[in-house]
């Protein structure tokens, strides 16, 4: 019986070494094999989740609106662009708003006093168009009642000379109610951010020293407030010079206009360039 155990203690051994060296070779196999193939995370069973369609949808959509604001902003800022300044290569213009004296009663049309500062500014340099926006007759009134259209014209201005006040003078009118037109005028012209420049005028002596003083302190006035270049007086160096004047004794001639232009000149020039400040 000791025999029989003793071969099958043997025969138990060697089946027992043999299964530890199969295990032995299976794992360096498993070794040698992880060692020449790419190593990879385990794979999941399984298909991977699919992302919600609505998600999808809803991206897609943020994405159109976010292109269309970006286009969007960028039309809206060059138009602004536009409107606020004069194109490239284009003149700069100046709107001329005034009554008889500014639109060349008596007087061929390229003798007015428009006509004749623009071909001084030319011949200075400037590339400007002035614009002659005279109505003969018309007081600070009817130049309130035209600004807004005035402004709005194509192509638009980027700068107004106001004079007006005269025919104000000559009819007796308030001086109150000439400087509200006036302020009126110079506050649409300074809400479509543009630059003035306001030509003064002088009241008749036999109106009396107390409506004279008055009507004259109106414009120096309204200037300051809204901030407008001021030259006192439109007629400076013309008014009572005959030779200057046409035979009626109030609208200049050809020699007074000249003589209009060379006095306000240098301020035309001031607001030319306050113009192309603001349009940068």
């Amino acid at each position: 019986d000791r025999h029989r155990f003793a071969i099958f203690d043997v025969e138990t051994d060697a089946a027992e070494n043999l299964d530890r060296a199969r295990a032995g070779l299976q794992f360096e196999a498993n070794v040698l094999k992880m060692n020449h193939e790419p190593y990879c995370l385990p794979q999941t069973a399984g298909p991977r989740p699919a992302t919600p369609r609505g998600y999808v949808a809803l991206t897609r959509i943020v994405n159109v609106f976010a292109r269309f604001a970006i286009v969007f902003a960028a039309v809206i800022v060059l138009a602004i662009m536009a409107v606020l300044r004069p194109a490239a290569g284009e003149p700069l213009r100046i709107l001329a708003l005034g009554d008889s004296l500014t639109a060349g009663y008596g007087l061929a049309a390229a003798e007015a006093f428009p006509a004749r500062l623009e071909a001084a500014l030319r011949q200075k340099g400037h590339d400007v168009v002035v614009v002659n926006a005279g109505v003969s007759g018309d007081t600070t009134a009817g130049g309130r009642a035209r600004i807004g259209w005035s402004l709005g014209g194509t192509p638009r201005p980027d700068a107004v000379i106001v004079a007006l006040g005269s025919n104000d003078a000559l009819r007796g009118l308030e001086p109150a109610e000439t400087r509200a037109n006036l302020e009126a005028i110079l506050g649409e012209i300074r809400k479509a951010g543009l630059p003035a420049l306001l030509a003064g005028m002088k009241a008749p002596r036999n109106l009396g020293p107390d409506y004279v003083r008055e009507f004259e302190a109106v414009f120096p006035a309204a200037a300051k407030r809204y901030d407008a270049l001021h030259y006192p007086f439109f007629l400076e160096g013309v008014a009572l010079v005959a030779s200057l004047n046409q035979a009626d004794g109030i609208h200049p001639n050809e020699k007074g206009v000249a003589r209009m232009v060379a006095g306000l000149l240098p301020l035309v020039e001031q607001l030319i360039a306050r113009a192309r400040r603001s349009a940068r």
